[in-house]
């Protein structure tokens, strides 16, 4: 990583999050949900990051904002090391928008209380009548209409919860979003609104989004770069267009092989990449790459050492040994 701080947004070094898990009386093993993940974000850029369930995807967003309190490593925002102690102050700069809108909002509260709890938490207005007037503005800005405002979450649609959520995500004007499978729940009509509303946002307000999810299609429609996780390390990381056309990490390519194609021609032509065996437990970790035992390409120096991410060109970093 660049050791100009000031560069990226978004800094994240060798970032580590164990979880310790019994095993037996005084016994426990460590969990390695994050096992050292590196990359960065600039101002206004969306960086997409895949894998396949519980690869610990969610387990990097909510660490960076201290949902978690992280096990090792360093997270700078905006050329400031982000610790326990300054957390607070930044939280303003930093939000997210949860996996599932309907567990994700209190159904005691009504919408308009629930886009302007994060203004009361903040104190970021001098009276009722501005508190309502921005509570409408960001309804506005969202899709929302005025006379949702006295209503209460049971009363949306799947795809109007997460207008909610992204609205309070908006409230407090910060310049980073962690954004957590936000349409995995949501019909693909009401998939395509969201995302497109993503991307409107960005252009206005110049905000900088991680965006997580495991629908390549959908990554790659709003990210500028993407990174591809497995077993809790980041395998591979390059701009959108190169990783989707030129992918070199043997589990990037089963994962494109998957991904449908519109053309009938272009589908029975296509190969599909099929992975043998099973995901191995975070619990229990293989020696070396954390890939090996489902690669076709593993050779004894895999079995014994981790690859480091390496640049093979443009930015295009790889972790493996026989790419």
């Amino acid at each position: 990583m660049s050791e100009n701080k000031s560069e990226y947004l978004v800094d994240v070094r060798e970032l580590k999050e164990y979880f310790p898990v019994k095993t037996g009386f005084f016994k426990k093993i460590p969990l390695k949900a994050v096992d050292g993940v590196s990359f960065h974000i600039k101002e206004g850029e969306t960086l997409g990051l895949v894998g396949e369930s519980g690869c610990g995807k969610t387990t990097v967003g909510r660490t960076l904002l201290r949902l978690y309190e992280p096990t090792g490593g360093e997270f700078y925002f905006n050329g400031e090391l982000v610790t326990a102690k300054n957390i607070g102050p930044l939280r303003r700069q930093m939000q997210m928008v949860f996996q599932d809108p309907y567990s994700s909002l209190d159904p005691r509260m009504t919408v308009e209380d629930i886009i302007g709890e994060p203004l009361d938490v903040h104190h970021l207005y001098s009276g009722k009548a501005e508190r309502h007037d921005k509570v409408l503005h960001l309804m506005e800005l969202v899709g929302l209409n005025a006379e949702h405002a006295t209503r209460y979450a049971h009363e949306f649609s799947g795809g109007q919860r997460q207008r909610i959520g992204i609205a309070r995500a908006l409230a407090v004007n910060p310049k980073f979003i962690v954004c957590d499978e936000p349409v995995s729940a949501l019909d693909v009509s009401i998939q395509a609104q969201v995302i497109n509303m993503f991307e409107e946002l960005q252009e206005k307000l110049g905000v900088a989004y991680l965006f997580i999810a495991h629908d390549l299609l959908v990554v790659h429609h709003i990210s500028k770069r993407i990174a591809v996780m497995y077993l809790g390390r980041i395998v591979e990381i390059a701009d959108a267009d190169e990783l989707n056309e030129h992918p070199i990490h043997p589990y990037t390519l089963s994962l494109l092989s998957a991904v449908p194609i519109p053309d009938p021609k272009k589908a029975r032509a296509s190969r599909r990449i099929v992975l043998e065996g099973d995901v191995p437990s975070p619990l229990h970790m293989p020696s070396g790459c954390p890939f090996r035992t489902r690669c076709r390409y593993c050779t004894d120096r895999c079995k014994k050492e981790c690859p480091p991410l390496t640049d093979r060109g443009n930015g295009h970093m790889v972790a493996c040994w026989n790419a």
